[in-house]
């Protein structure tokens, strides 16, 4: 039976226009083109793997079985139990994913589906995406900048976010940052109501949200459905309040159809079919109580020994009920009504089915690219906190390993001591570059839709968050930890030195961090690639500093320093350096007379014996090694980001 969780007493289902809010002045202009969408014998199957590595067996899921239908400019819910099938359909719709395992024909106003439908029609997602480190407004000027065509001005664009603020009641929340379930919700739809595209997809867009945000945000899209928009959404038992506005309405469980068709006609079409609806029941449930086949009375059954069975027959039954369910409506009259407005939606003319789904953008590359630097800063800037105390650490650490280096100064160690800054300076480089791997990470499921959706490409996408994200986040750091460390350690060298030093240590960082962002940007990538990296350099950092005492690396290993990143960077700052420093001036012959131990005087003498070649050539190959080593890691990062663009569809 049906719960009882709405107390109101329905006679029969009615639609009132009069209950919505009256349309003014600021409400978007009326779509000049309407989008009508029809799919017909959609079939979906998935292939899944299961069994140990290297003999694992492959299957092939049905979880969508010969679904056909219709959308129409409207609200269009698809409601079901929570077995995925209503998310997958509203997915497959969508063109949001693998097109390989669909069947069928999908028609847009009886012509084929274009291939970059993803681009032109909207998607507001289940979990949403919208940052929250910028204001509403932000939110809504990014994805209009973007997906909006550079020939629009302006002007027009200005025009269009207010009136989508104003639509969704956000003209007093728009300078605040979305942190709420509520106004991310509500900021998610508007970004894609900036749009105007005539279809837009919604997941579940009431999930997690109190009455009346769901009543506010169901007006909205009604709204908007009145003004000729195709509005189509998945919906998990809505209350009788948010239902009465439906106007199409498909039940679909276990991947297929138990109901299609005018949502005000649903109620009679199952009292027609012998179901008992009691008048103060809400229909959702009454319809989802149907569909899992009443099963109430199995589970009140006395006694526990035999739960497992009870849930066996639940499975059983239900299996049974869906397919009664969905044989009933193949042979109903509303089937036969629906299927020969397909047939004639179709035609008799046999359409050339392509698996092909592109992404088109509709804005350059630099425009593109300025807007993603820009919202990269605005993101930066939106952790005041955590800048400041990276910045408070770095100090501390700096002036801590430059105290130490002044304190324990000697004129005997005055090579060694100076070797060993340098070394502590490769060392903070490399164990800083691990974090840099989080930078593609975080921002995964946000860059899958937007790119998805139209907003930018792969390429922009990559660059942008470069040249805004790492090359701050590594500049600042480094630059001041080697800044403050020299000066507190005393080291004298000029200028010219000083800077060649930072920017061998630019060159250093940005190699180091290159390898955390190959791997990061991966598939799988979580914390497993970071421990490798962080392993990766403690062993070469470990090679480089036995290669530091003994001179040399040890015959039988020196194969590695061919892969160690750390190793072409202190050798650029060794070379740097010591070539022409005099560590024994006459002044000072007196303190060196006294050591007990050999003292290098001279800085080519220690170069030589590091094995380190003394010419110009010495210097730059290093760099070279690093910005090969740069160049072919970020060129396997992008790689991976086309991978987890078209493994993965949002």
């Amino acid at each position: 039976m049906a719960s009882n969780k709405d107390p109101t007493v329905i006679s029969m289902i009615e639609r009132h226009l009069c209950d919505l809010p009256e349309t003014n002045t600021s409400d978007l202009k009326t779509l000049t083109e309407e989008a009508v969408l029809s799919f017909h014998n959609i079939s979906y199957q998935e292939t899944v793997q299961s069994g140990f590595p290297f003999r694992k067996k492959t299957y092939v899921i049905e979880r969508l079985s010969n679904i056909s239908g219709i959308m129409k400019p409207g609200l269009n819910a698809i409601m079901g139990p929570q077995d995925g099938s209503r998310s997958l359909l509203l997915d497959v719709l969508a063109a949001r994913r693998d097109p390989c395992g669909l069947s069928g024909d999908i028609l847009i106003n009886g012509k084929p589906r274009p291939a970059n439908f993803k681009c032109t029609s909207g998607y507001v997602p289940h979990n949403d995406v919208v940052l929250g480190t910028v204001t509403v407004r932000d939110n809504l000027e990014f994805s209009a900048a973007l997906r909006l065509p550079v020939t629009i001005t302006r002007d027009e664009k200005r025009r269009r976010i207010n009136e989508v603020l104003e639509l969704l009641h956000l003209n007093k929340e728009q300078n605040i940052k979305p942190r709420s379930k509520e106004l991310r919700k509500r900021t998610s739809i508007a970004m894609e109501l900036v749009t105007e595209h005539p279809i837009l997809f919604l997941d579940d867009p009431t999930t997690g949200l109190d009455l009346r945000t769901t009543t506010d945000v169901i007006l909205v899209l009604r709204r908007m459905s009145k003004k000729g928009r195709t509005i189509i959404f998945s919906i998990n038992q809505p209350q009788y309040s948010i239902f009465r506005f439906f106007d199409s309405l498909t039940l679909v469980a276990s991947g297929k159809v138990m109901f299609h068709g005018p949502a005000q006609d649903a109620l009679e079409y199952f009292r027609s079919a012998g179901y008992n609806y009691e008048s103060h029941n809400n229909p959702a449930d009454f319809f989802l109580d149907v569909i899992n086949g009443s099963f109430s009375d199995i589970l009140d059954t006395e006694g526990h020994s035999h739960e497992d069975d009870n849930y066996e027959e639940l499975f059983e039954r239900q299996y049974q009920v869906t397919g009664k369910l969905a044989n009933m409506y193949a042979q109903s009259p509303l089937y036969s009504e629906t299927r020969a407005i397909l047939d004639q939606l179709l035609g008799e003319q046999k359409l050339e089915r392509s698996s092909a789904v592109e992404t088109t953008c509709v804005t350059p590359f630099c425009h593109q690219l300025g807007w993603i630097i820009c919202r990269s800063f605005k993101n930066f800037k939106g952790f005041p906190w955590v800048t400041v105390i990276q910045a408070i650490i770095t100090v501390i650490l700096a002036a801590a390993v430059g105290t130490a280096f002044r304190v324990l100064k000697n004129d005997c160690i005055e090579v060694q001591m100076r070797a060993g800054l340098l070394y502590l300076l490769t060392i903070f480089q490399c164990i800083t570059s691990v974090s840099a791997g989080e930078l593609f990470v975080i921002d995964r499921v946000r860059f899958l839709h937007e790119h998805t959706s139209g907003y930018y490409r792969v390429s922009s996408y990559f660059f942008g968050k470069l040249l805004a994200e790492l090359i701050p986040r590594r500049l600042l750091p480094s630059t001041v930890f080697s800044l403050i460390t020299y000066v507190i350690a005393g080291v004298k060298m000029s200028m010219n030195c000083f800077f060649t030093m930072i920017c061998t240590i630019m060159v250093l960082a940005y190699s180091a961090s290159s390898l955390p962002l190959s791997i990061g940007a991966g598939e799988n990538a979580v914390a497993v690639p970071t421990l490798l990296v962080t392993i990766y350099f403690v062993f070469m950092l470990f090679f480089s500093g036995l290669s530091l005492y003994s001179g040399s690396f040890l015959p039988k290993l020196s194969w590695i320093q061919y892969f160690s990143i750390p190793h072409y960077g202190f050798r650029a700052l060794l070379h740097n350096e010591f070539l022409g420093q005099n560590f024994c001036p006459e002044h000072n012959t007196e303190e060196v007379s006294r050591c007990h131990n050999y003292v290098i005087c001279t800085g080519e003498e220690f170069l030589m014996i590091q094995g380190i070649d003394l010419s110009s050539w010495g210097f730059w190959e290093n760099h070279l090694a690093l910005v090969c080593t740069m160049i072919i890691l970020l060129t396997i990062t992008y790689v991976q980001l086309l991978q987890v663009k078209n493994i993965r569809n949002f």
